[in-house]
């Protein structure tokens, strides 16, 4: 028995690592195809702006949309406590102040983690026949948003930020961290193999 928890727990660690390692190392194809729409995963606000980390994702957003690759932009990220506006509110200001038509934009604003970004999307998209998106994030996020994406049956491509917005090591260890528990974590209590 005791034999059998060591090699247990000593699998589960190397399970960990290898998702560290594919969450560090994983990238997208840059050619992308096209889709009913953009979906963009929000992230924090500096007060009622777009934190950097959050243009980034909007500004990828705006490219894919500007390149003819999707009609419309559904923005995502609800009101965060002490907030004054939703990430939702907050990405689409900043949108239009980019060009994109009010017309294109659709907002999810009741989301405070990924599992409701899909969740409350899937319920947009079910309710506006949007068939397909490009998933739109912080490439050290994509692993966790698409295996989220695929619980809820969201129909998604990945195509992350262009680079991230966490350049050392020191700032990257932590998130990918915190990402990978979540990844391992979200595995075990929907019980997708991924």
């Amino acid at each position: 028995m005791h034999v059998i928890y060591k090699l247990a727990v000593l699998s589960l660690l190397l399970y960990i690592v290898a998702s560290m390692h594919s969450i560090w190392t994983f990238t997208a194809e840059s050619e992308y195809k096209k889709a009913d729409a953009a979906l963009v995963l929000g992230t924090r606000l500096d007060g009622e702006d777009p934190s950097y980390a959050l243009r980034e994702r909007i500004d990828h957003a705006v490219w894919l949309y500007e390149q003819e690759l999707v009609e419309r932009i559904v923005f995502t990220g609800g009101l965060t406590p002490g907030g004054l506006i939703s990430e939702a509110e907050a990405s689409k200001a900043y949108a239009l102040t980019l060009g994109i038509p009010e017309e294109a934009i659709l907002l999810e604003g009741s989301s405070l983690v990924t599992r409701e970004n899909m969740l409350f999307t899937k319920e947009l998209a079910d309710e506006l026949n949007l068939q397909n998106f490009l998933l739109v994030s912080d490439p050290f996020h994509m692993k966790r948003a698409l295996m989220m994406a695929d619980v809820f049956g969201l129909d998604v491509e990945a195509a992350p930020t262009p680079s991230s917005v966490y350049k050392t090591w020191a700032e990257q260890f932590p998130f990918v961290l915190r990402e990978t528990l979540a990844y391992v974590g979200n595995q075990v209590t929907f019980n997708r193999s991924f």
